[in-house]
């Protein structure tokens, strides 16, 4: 619980102990402290303390903690956070429905990660996060889990999970605009590099709103910040190649000689005339 009820103590000695210098606190009904080997130490930690108060924080009852550092502590990363919401969606998804969910989370990943040192090969990243971290599997107890928790996976995979969990920023940071916009890229385009077509781009768009929306239910985040990112998906070469397409003399020979093949015929050419 958080609350304004907090006292601030001085600093005390007690001999004889590895860490003499005791910083004593109390957030409501509940007494804190900490001890340092060096009193420049505590009193350091002292002065934040205060410095919360006076910037009127509330504090964490039963941990002690200045309400932002309580925040930064119980938060998740942005990878715990999307293995939730692949264990949440996985008993009532369609198979088809659960391989986009776990294509669009592997291809926005490194868009929220710390550092790029240290990276595995990306498309060892993207076999992990896809086959295994949110993938979903029975446990012993029945109990449904992500797959690397249940089974082993190989070691250049394991090592990739190990990494993308270390280095993933926490939800607390996810709004920012440069990291939002890079997935927003990332979703638009193909392995390849290519463009995506705005099909695929509108479900993977919709998969992370989604992710995000889970955020606010959770009581994560306060709002879904991707409906402030004013993006639009890069234009693309659409244009028809006339070589391919039939002209309408060649479209209607199709489909009469569709009309001819019995009764099916009949009913595919009235369709293929609709179209």
């Amino acid at each position: 619980m958080l609350t304004y009820d907090v006292d601030i103590w001085s600093i005390r000695q007690r001999k004889n102990r590895p860490k003499p210098f005791e910083l004593r606190w109390r957030v409501g009904e509940r007494a804190h402290s900490r001890s340092f080997k060096l009193k420049p130490q505590a009193d350091g930690r002292r002065s934040e303390l205060l410095a919360a108060l006076r910037s009127r924080e509330q504090f964490d009852e039963h941990t002690g903690l200045p309400a932002s550092e309580f925040e930064a502590l119980t938060t998740p990363t942005w990878f715990e956070h999307c293995t939730a919401y692949a264990l949440m969606k996985w008993p009532k998804a369609a198979a088809k429905h659960r391989a986009s969910i776990a294509e669009t989370l592997a291809t926005v990943a490194p868009a929220f990660t710390s550092t790029s040192r240290g990276a595995p090969a990306a498309p060892v990243l993207r076999r992990a996060l896809y086959g295994w971290a949110f993938r979903a599997v029975k446990d012993t107890d029945n109990v449904l889990r992500a797959r690397h928790e249940v089974e082993e996976p190989p070691e250049d995979i394991a090592a990739a999970l190990a990494w993308i969990a270390e280095n993933t920023v926490k939800m607390t940071e996810v709004d920012r605009s440069e990291r939002l916009r890079a997935a927003l890229d990332a979703l638009s385009r193909k392995l390849d590099g290519n463009p995506a077509s705005d099909n695929t781009v509108s479900r993977k768009r919709m998969a992370l709103s989604n992710v995000l929306w889970y955020a606010v239910e959770r009581g994560i985040l306060a709002a879904n910040p991707l409906l402030r990112v004013d993006w639009t998906a890069p234009d693309k070469d659409d244009e028809v190649d006339f070589r391919y397409v039939p002209n309408p003399q060649q479209a209607a020979a199709l489909i009469e000689a569709v009309r001819q093949n019995g009764e099916r015929g009949e009913h595919l050419a009235g369709f293929f005339g609709c179209l």
